[in-house]
């Protein structure tokens, strides 16, 4: 029996989240179930964090025992194996390395990095429907990175916490939260990326303090605004939450 260390990258659009439920698509259980086609064993995969339905992934982290016999296998050999029964879904396995037996994609996870992406134009969508947020108003990108400073550190973030939270304690430290911007189009189109690094988020804690700084973009929100919902510790003093489409599990650090 040998642990395998696996890095995913997929489109959550179609899916009800990383966490496998019964009669429905789920990201977890695509992967079990190549994973049953490849080697015909019932094989639990355990990810780092559980993304939302329609959040998607370039560096999601999942670890999983396989016994292969005295067979032997390298990674590329797994990756490729998996691949072939994942495809056409819009999940691929982008790395695959032996570890120790006691690593723990969760519980050993050091840092997460989340980006959110804004597309700022008054024009649909129409290449990627689905994979990020379409504002249309303007939206003022320096008061945003501004507002997001007031957020770093060590808090208890239930203002930014979703009702169903199951975590134990609201308390989080957010190391990094960059509101930065780039054209997107030929006709004046902003692309708005909001990047966010912290050891562990809270349910809905980066689609909440996202659609907040929207506010603040919109200019109805001043950073003091931010401050004082953090401040109240509740839900219903912060901002709207930002669609899934937006978000995507970039990074995991070990």
């Amino acid at each position: 029996m040998k642990r395998w260390k696996i890095t995913i990258e997929y489109r959550g659009s179609d899916y009800y989240g990383w966490q496998k439920q019964p009669d429905v698509p789920s990201i977890q259980g695509a992967i079990e179930e190549a994973l049953k086609k490849f080697c015909q064993q019932e094989i639990n995969v355990h990810a780092a964090g559980r993304t939302d339905a329609g959040v998607h992934a370039r560096g999601q982290v999942a670890h999983f025992d396989l016994d292969y016999g005295d067979r032997p296998l390298e990674g590329y050999d797994l990756l490729k194996a998996i691949n072939a029964h994942l495809r056409p879904q819009p999940i691929s396995i982008i790395g695959a390395e032996e570890v120790s037996e006691n690593f723990q994609a969760r519980f050993d996870a050091k840092n997460k990095l989340y980006n959110y992406r804004i597309i700022n134009r008054p024009g649909f969508l129409a290449l990627e429907e689905g994979l990020a947020w379409q504002v249309k108003r303007p939206l003022d990108v320096a008061a945003m990175h501004e507002a997001a400073q007031r957020l770093l550190g060590n808090h208890d973030f239930t203002t930014f916490r979703d009702g169903q939270c199951q975590a134990k304690s609201p308390e989080r430290t957010l190391d990094r939260l960059d509101v930065t911007a780039r054209p997107y189009d030929e006709t004046g189109g902003v692309e708005i990326l909001v990047e966010a690094e912290a050891m562990s988020f809270l349910h809905h804690m980066v689609r909440n303090m996202v659609g907040t700084l929207a506010l603040v973009g919109e200019g109805k929100w001043s950073a003091d605004d931010v401050s004082a919902a953090l401040a109240a510790r509740d839900r219903v003093k912060g901002g709207p939450t930002a669609p899934a489409d937006g978000l995507y599990l970039m990074r995991v650090d070990y």
